[in-house]
């Protein structure tokens, strides 16, 4: 009986869908679309001249379906006579015990279809120059329950206030407010968000995947020159919290490691300063430089605020894991989660079907609790340091540029804590690369295709790590829709 009632739901959902593809989906303004029209399209500006017709709700969906193909390999080193590796290493398994398995064991992988993904998308035309947008992840790697991604309200004009000064200043403004997709660099913009991958020319993210939603506020000034300035202030955690954290009661809590005092909660602060213009119709270059700080948090997640999961499934994940617990393979995820301050400069160039985006980070931060588990004193440096650099290299042709090629080449070199079988902890330098080509069709304006060939290494990793010498290669293959 509850097997067909969730039939007769998705059934429901389907024609709804069905339906609503096929209809007039209704304009809004200052939006960004979800199929090919969204591309490249960053912050929404100032220049859309989309009438005003009354008060509208607008229902759309993206999905994506990918065929997986890829191979993994690591190093068990057990040399304890070189005293380069360790002898087995069995803590846990797949009843949390010692089963007689190397936990450095990974797990096998053959080709098949991931977990299919999806988003329902809900954005509604309130006011004159006022929208809102709510996000909900229908189907993801990380929750396969419906999960909401969060939701804004947007403000482009306030003609309700009836101020002929406040209407002229909102000619170069824009404020939002809710909880929302925190704009720290353009990355983001670029990046595959669970079932929406229709503006990412590659299958997965980067290493360090830079995206989390907070609960705050962000202004925006765009000119007619191009310049364009950003400033937020948000909750600094991706879940609103207004209690102490549990530990300034049980002092055995969550404590700073330097300090020794009960770790806080505390906003964070984005900025971003830039140029975007488009000279001609055939050129545009746009660069911009971004900083993320926050002074303490509980668990800050700017490199961990994906709820959905890589898009590469158990690549260099060990042989008792599962897709929804391990769900971030491939990536370098949460290697901080507090006190953390980053940087990121963006440039962006598009000449004819030519286009190059970059990416070159700086991150510091640590974790709460940072403590070696025997000596119970602050390891390592007091914040560790991350350097990410990407470029994307993409060729897009026809006519209406339906078709692309493309490259990327990505790197990440990071500082991580690591605990020895021995309990004893340290901090290793660990190096992680990837390479990538990507073809891809536009089939509709919102149907989409790409293959990619992807290949990707793992250095200076500990040798009781599963990721010792760790590689993972092979193809992925991945249709998308959005509307």
């Amino acid at each position: 009986m509850k097997n067909s009632i969730k039939l007769l739901q998705l059934f429901s959902l389907l024609m709804l869908v069905s339906c609503i593809a096929f209809a007039q989906q209704p304009p809004i303004q200052n939006f960004r679309h979800y199929d090919q029209k969204g591309l490249n399209v960053f912050e929404t500006g100032k220049s859309d001249t989309t009438l005003y017709t009354g008060f509208k709700v607008r229902l759309g969906l993206n999905s994506s379906f990918t065929f997986q193909d890829l191979n993994h390999e690591n190093i068990i080193d057990t040399n304890q006579v070189a005293g380069t590796g360790w002898h087995l290493i069995d803590n846990t398994g797949k009843t949390s015990k010692p089963d007689g398995i190397d936990d450095r064991t990974l797990i096998g992988v053959t080709n098949g279809f991931n977990l299919a993904m999806a988003n329902l998308n809900l954005d509604a035309q309130l006011y004159d120059g006022i929208h809102m947008n709510l996000i909900t992840y229908l189907s993801t790697r990380h929750h396969s329950e419906a999960w909401v991604k969060g939701g804004y309200i947007q403000f482009d004009k306030l003609t309700f206030l009836k101020s002929d000064m406040i209407d002229n200043m909102m000619e170069y403004l824009t404020i939002k407010f809710g909880d929302y997709e925190v704009n720290y660099g353009d990355q983001h913009y670029r990046r595959s968000d669970a079932g929406n991958s229709m503006y990412n020319p590659f299958v997965e993210n980067l290493i360090l995947d830079d995206f989390t939603t907070e609960i705050g506020g962000e202004l925006q000034f765009h000119n007619k020159a191009g310049f364009l300035a950003v400033v937020e202030m948000t909750g600094g955690e991706i879940k609103g919290d207004v209690a102490y954290p549990v530990s300034s009661v049980d002092t055995s809590g969550v404590k700073d490691a330097n300090t020794g005092e009960v770790n806080k909660r505390s906003p964070s602060f984005i900025a971003k300063l830039g140029y975007d213009k488009q000279f001609n119709p055939d050129l545009r270059f746009r660069i911009t430089g971004s900083v993320y700080t926050t002074k303490s948090s509980v668990s800050n997640t700017l490199f961990a605020g994906d709820r959905s999961g890589s898009h590469y499934f158990m690549v260099l994940e060990n042989y008792y894991s599962s897709i929804g617990t391990n769900a971030f393979s491939g990536r370098l995820s949460k290697p901080y989660g507090d006190q953390l301050t980053a940087f990121m400069i963006n440039p962006f160039v598009k000449f004819h079907g030519l286009e190059l985006f970059g990416t070159l980070e700086f991150a510091n931060g640590r974790n709460t609790n940072e403590k070696d588990s025997v000596t119970n004193v602050l390891i390592g440096h007091d914040r560790r340091q991350t350097t990410q650099y990407a470029v994307d290299v993409i060729y897009r042709f026809t006519q209406n540029e339906n078709f692309w090629l493309g490259l990327r080449y990505n790197g990440v070199s990071a500082e991580l804590p690591f605990t020895s079988p021995a309990f004893k902890s340290e901090i290793n330098t660990v190096n992680v690369t990837r390479f990538t080509l990507s073809a891809g069709w536009y089939i509709l304006d919102n149907v989409m295709a790409k293959v990619e060939y992807v290949t990707q290494m793992y250095k200076d990793y500990p040798t009781y790590d599963q990721r010792n010498e760790g590689k993972f290669s092979g193809i992925m293959i991945e249709a998308a829709l959005g509307f």
